[in-house]
């Protein structure tokens, strides 16, 4: 069955089924009512000759420019041909999708003035899968996605290139292959396509789902951890949580008490040492605080794929066209910069958790670089490199990107958002981060291994046998590049997580 848009109740669940896993998607008979009352208004305000910005104006710096009724299709036009200076690879085809939807939904709210039939367009091209190819540089964020969202109103119009059917061609010919025929865009139209905040969303909705599945891979590679360095259970019983209050650093203290039940290498209490070391004793603390960030970009994420964000904005009951700033991407920027510090924290502390677990000095007695043949072999000690290295290279990335703004179109915009970087840099650290807990898992792996497999508690036995099911112990040195891309790809298809609540039922 289709999921249903109206503008008001999509999902961000609703958004990754459809960017990742293709569901189609259809415009409810309201919102169909809706964009085309509005577009009838626009039409309306045409006629009488009035100035509205966008309809009869140029953009930005030139909204003082009056636009004739015969100049109205040059300007939409150029208005997108102009605007197309995006630069980069191409962004990624479920990011694409992501675009396109969120677009759809956006216009579909009524307040646009776009004309039913362009809408339909962009629906069709996402249902029958031809992707703009949209480059990722070159928003500042603030006007809307401008240039990159030019890029996905070519194809509409039949110009640039588009993937379709696993081939990157004119976008022409990809329109014509899946038979939708292109558009001539009508007054507003341009602007209402390409005014938003979509592009930035997309990308953020995407490093934001992957932070929420790798906030339960953290709470488990810290359990394996934990069991290879006799970690100290007491530490995450359920009252020192409660008596701090914070609802993400409850949450995963529960969930390293459910992966760690049964264990018989992580007690209660430890008579050889009376604490962990922070990264193991504070990991409901530190885990805990990303959760939290977690949760309010979830919130503001889900109120953003919801909203309308071009401009001028549409309201024919009330008989106005105002010109605000909804596009400014200013909520989505802080939002994404927050998710960028949440996840690179899960590197940060995982990375000190893979130190203990190699230095000879905090392993607990493990063989040091967890290789039995030390000097011959290096074991694990460039694998512990390599995640210092992504760790220090998140520093560079959680930099604020919103907290810098350059003035464009003449000072008319004068303060930008930066958000479009925020949601890349966002995608980066999220990918670092998932690297950097699989060394983590690896190294774990191993040093369950050089302890003789025994005694583990049932959720961290069934990661231990499926991480086994593909990666051996390293006895002798191998190529570790081939061995930590596995890890890599385990985490990316969160199988981690469904083989532990296959065991041990629902994480929170």
């Amino acid at each position: 069955m289709a999921i249903m848009i109206n503008g008001r109740d999509l999902t961000v669940e609703q958004v990754i089924r459809v960017c990742r896993e293709n569901e189609k998607v259809e415009i409810t008979e309201d919102a169909q009512r809706a964009v085309q009352k509005a577009r009838d208004y626009v039409d309306k305000k045409l006629e009488e000759g009035a100035i509205i910005y966008g309809l009869t104006t140029g953009f930005g710096k030139f909204s003082d420019t009056f636009i004739s009724d015969d100049e109205t299709a040059d300007l939409q036009r150029n208005l997108i041909i102009s605007h197309t200076c995006a630069m980069g690879n191409p962004l990624p085809k479920h990011v694409v999708r992501a675009i396109m939807l969120l677009r759809c939904n956006a216009l579909s709210r009524g307040n646009s003035g776009i004309r039913p039939g362009t809408l339909n367009t962009l629906l069709d091209m996402l249902n029958k899968g031809v992707h703009p190819q949209i480059p990722e540089k070159g928003s500042l964020g603030a006007s809307g996605d401008l240039a990159p969202l030019s890029h996905m109103v070519l194809t509409m119009i039949g110009e640039g290139e588009a993937e379709y059917q696993g081939t990157v061609m004119p976008a022409k010919e990809a329109m014509a292959e899946a038979g939708i025929p292109t558009v001539e865009l009508a007054a507003k139209e341009g602007l209402a396509l390409i005014n938003g905040t979509q592009v930035m969303t997309a990308i953020g909705i995407n490093a934001l789902y992957d932070t929420m599945n790798l906030a339960k891979t953290a709470d488990i590679a810290a359990a394996m951890t934990a069991e290879a360095l006799n970690g100290i259970r007491k530490a995450y019983d359920s009252k020192v949580h409660e008596v701090r209050g914070h609802q993400g650093q409850i949450d995963a203290a529960a969930n390293l008490r459910t992966l760690l039940e049964g264990s018989d290498n992580a007690h209660m209490t430890n008579p050889k040492k009376v604490q962990d070391p922070y990264s193991l004793r504070c990991v409901p603390q530190v885990h805990g605080a990303s959760r939290d960030a977690i949760k309010y970009v979830y919130e503001a994420v889900s109120r953003e794929i919801n909203a309308v964000t071009d401009n001028p904005l549409i309201f024919p009951d009330e008989d106005e066209v105002i010109s605000g700033g909804n596009f400014h991407g200013q909520p989505m920027a802080l939002a994404f910069d927050f998710l960028k510090t949440a996840a690179a924290e899960y590197a940060d502390i995982s990375e000190r958790r893979s130190e203990r677990l190699i230095n000879p000095q905090l392993s607990e007695g493990l063989e040091p670089f967890l290789t039995k043949h030390g000097g011959v072999c290096s074991g694990f000690m460039i694998a512990q490199y390599a995640a210092a290295s992504m760790v220090s290279e998140n520093k560079i990335y959680a930099h604020p990107a919103c907290v810098d703004s350059i003035p464009s179109s003449g000072n008319q915009e004068d303060h930008v958002s930066m958000g479009t970087t925020a949601a890349r840099t966002a995608a980066m650290i999220v990918d670092n981060a998932q690297k950097v807990l699989g060394i983590e898992l690896f190294a774990a792996s191993q040093a369950i291994w050089l302890r003789g497999e025994k005694g583990l508690a049932p959720a961290t036995q069934a990661v231990y046998d499926f991480i086994r099911g593909s990666v051996e112990p390293v006895d002798e040195d191998v190529i570790m590049h081939f061995e930590l891309k596995k890890f890599d790809e385990m985490i990316k298809s969160n199988k981690i997580v469904e083989v532990v609540e296959k065991a041990v039922g629902q994480l929170r």
